[in-house]
């Protein structure tokens, strides 16, 4: 796909889908809830409806329409269903939270993902899960992983947080299903802190409180989850990011539609590095503006909070004044594709003058950039951000544009129109 450059500067308004990581941390408490609860605005990406599908092979009553709305008819703690193998596609909290869901079962479950998500780790889940009394066979800490379950018995588990706080997310949301409490102890720095408040604030939608010691202990006792009957997702920070980043790179204004400052999600936080940036922000309850007049500010940033923002700060450094550093992303190489190198050798691609780092990348302004292919590694994530660049620059082309499915099924469309407003 051709990306055709804007003439003028952007004025306009979109609205992005719902989160596609509050979809799925409802999804599975729903499915362990009593009774039915509606999840309004949800997301319609790929790795929300492989968790639907899994969750329906389990025995659970999932509908989705083409609307954003998922209806679950929660087992009540239970998996109607044994013995049967589900797919997690190419998600990673599709795939972590479905091992842990299994063990929550009685019976035997396999769980196989695509053939990059099978390359992605899940060692630390196993061996904590393992430590709560689940029996869970893998080749090297990797899917496909076999369960045999019995329900979880509880007790003190010990958790790397330095790959992935999917991990800590998984177990959280399967720790009151345990037949004693669960004490759960993190070590190492743990990344991506704001998934985890967002794991606790949707459990906590769903009557389930978690005690803590910051980051560091989590103790949950034996709980029934309660359905909130309606669960109101919220637009999608990550997803957001590509529309506010858009003024830096092409001048004007943009404004998000139906996401604010108070959102759950951490990834709101990149419109606080785009005001360090220099753009203007205005916002209100329904949603969030950003302006930008002339070249971005450098900037040097740790985005070990918000990693899935990396590539979008990326492609707007080299538009920018100075140079942008960004620091904290290693973990972003255990993504869909190793995202450090592969936004370093697309952003040189495109002349760009790029430094690779072990986390993270330095990029200097000053070149022209120039059009290419850019190659997206089936990553939803570099195929939205480097489309950006297109904006400005005539001759990008995206491969295999049809990745973005993943999380933003309408990307592309809602791009042209922004260009159209």
């Amino acid at each position: 796909m051709t990306i055709t450059p804007i003439c003028g500067s952007l004025d306009a308004s979109v609205r992005v889908p719902g989160s596609k990581s509050l979809t799925n941390r409802a999804l599975v408490l729903a499915a362990l809830a009593e009774g039915q609860t509606t999840l309004v605005n949800a997301s319609r990406g790929d790795d929300s409806r492989d968790l639907a599908g899994a969750l329906r092979a389990l025995g659970i009553g999932v509908v989705v329409d083409d609307a954003g709305t998922i209806t679950v008819q929660g087992g009540g703690g239970r998996m109607p269903h044994t013995g049967v193998e589900v797919h997690a596609g190419l998600g990673g909290t599709t795939a972590r939270f479905l091992i842990a869901l299994a063990c929550t079962g009685h019976g035997e479950y396999l769980i196989d993902a695509a053939p990059r998500m099978r390359q992605r780790p899940v060692g630390d889940l196993i061996q904590a899960l393992g430590q709560l009394g689940a029996q869970i066979e893998s080749t090297d800490g990797h899917l496909p992983v076999r369960v045999r379950a019995r329900g979880l018995s509880g007790g003190r588990a010990v958790v790397s947080g330095e790959v992935s706080s999917q991990f800590l997310s998984a177990l959280l949301l399967v720790a009151p299903t345990a037949r004693a409490p669960v004490e759960l102890i993190v070590t190492g720095h743990l990344g991506s802190r704001p998934y985890v408040d967002m794991t606790l604030a949707t459990l906590a939608a769903f009557g389930i409180e978690v005690e803590r010691d910051a980051y560091t202990r989590f103790v949950v006792t034996p709980s029934s989850y309660r359905t909130p009957g309606t669960f109101v997702v919220e637009g999608d920070a990550s997803a957001a990011s590509y529309f506010f980043a858009a003024p830096a790179i092409a001048g004007g204004r943009v404004r998000v539609e139906g996401i604010g400052r108070a959102s759950r999600q951490g990834d709101i936080g990149f419109v606080d590095v785009l005001a360090r940036m220099g753009c203007t922000i205005d916002e209100d309850d329904r949603g969030i503006g950003v302006a930008c007049d002339g070249a971005p500010l450098g900037i040097d940033v740790d985005l070990s909070d918000m990693p899935d923002t990396a590539q979008t700060l990326a492609v707007m450094a080299p538009f920018a004044s100075g140079p942008t550093t960004v620091r904290g992303i290693a973990s972003a190489r255990l993504k869909e594709c190793d995202r450090v190198q592969a936004v370093c050798e697309e952003l040189r691609k495109l002349g760009a003058d790029v430094v690779e780092r072990p986390d993270g990348l330095i990029v200097t302004p000053g070149n022209q950039l120039r059009g290419g292919l850019v190659k997206t590694y089936d990553d939803h994530r570099m195929a939205m951000a480097f489309a950006l660049i297109g904006l400005r620059v005539p001759g990008v082309v995206i491969e295999n544009p049809a990745c973005v499915t993943k999380s933003f099924p309408g990307y592309f469309e809602q791009l042209e129109r922004l260009c159209r407003d």
